[in-house]
């Protein structure tokens, strides 16, 4: 049994997870964490409360799905309780991916862009494909997403285009904007192409486009039960472990 404090607990990913635990003899939520418990916790099934030094009790793991600038007191509070740290909030500036670093030193840390093991799978894929394909190929990358969606292009898309562009082994250039540009495609660019509409959860497609041929690998989430089905994964995964930073790369690896 894996024991998990949740941060976050009152957001979308936050009920999502709550759902999937309930009943679950894998994982159980101790404790939920987020700045609307006051208002938001009526009905859940774990005492939720607004600090994380509220909750008095003993967790193997954080899962983190609240915002990037809470990592600080997160990260204060996994160090100080020897509580291992699952971060699947989106957005982390560069000071804040340092502070996850710092605390690996301390406590294991598992940190990705994308909680899905499809996605993860894809990239995966993607620097195979590449490692055979990149040199004589174009690579181009769309991703689709709901219309709430602030950022864009996608984390995961920046994920795909840093694969391939590590596996190219050259120095390729991410283009975003085709129309702001007049000029044919040149050999080491990497094309990013967002859209923005409806309700769409995630769409993710890399194709190779090569001379008379398109070899595509694509992948689609229709819930964010995905998401949290591979945090609920990571956070089994990573608890217990030494210090250190782990991904989706390793819990593949471990799986295959």
């Amino acid at each position: 049994m894996t024991n998990i404090i949740l941060t976050g607990a009152c957001g979308r990913m936050g009920k999502v997870i709550g759902a999937l635990c309930a009943g679950n003899d894998e994982y159980r939520i101790v404790a939920g964490v987020d700045i609307n418990a006051a208002s938001g916790s009526l009905g859940f099934p774990y005492p939720v409360y607004e600090k994380l030094d509220d909750f008095e009790g003993e967790a193997d793991v954080i899962i983190d799905f609240s915002h990037h600038s809470a990592i600080h007191a997160i990260a204060e509070y996994a160090t100080k309780n020897n509580v291992a740290l699952v971060a699947a909030t989106t957005g982390y500036n560069e000071e804040e991916l340092a502070v996850l670093k710092g605390i690996s030193e301390k406590v294991p840390v598992f940190y990705s862009r994308n909680m899905s093991l499809g996605i993860n799978l894809l990239i995966e894929l993607t620097k195979k494909a590449t490692a055979v394909l990149g040199k004589k190929f174009d690579i181009e990358i769309v991703e689709r997403h709901h219309n709430k969606k602030l950022d864009a292009p996608s984390g995961t898309a920046l994920m795909l285009a840093d694969a391939a562009a590590e596996t190219m082994g050259t120095d390729p250039e991410y283009v975003y904007d085709r129309q702001s540009v007049r000029r044919a495609r040149s050999d080491n660019e990497i094309g990013i192409h967002s859209v923005r509409g409806g309700s769409i959860v995630g769409d993710h497609e890399v194709a190779f486009c090569g001379q008379d041929e398109v070899i595509s690998l694509s992948h689609s989430a229709y819930s964010r039960d995905v998401f949290a089905e591979g945090a609920l994964s990571a956070a089994a995964f990573v608890s217990g472990k030494p210090a250190g930073m782990y991904d989706m790369s390793g819990l593949i690896s471990s799986v295959l």
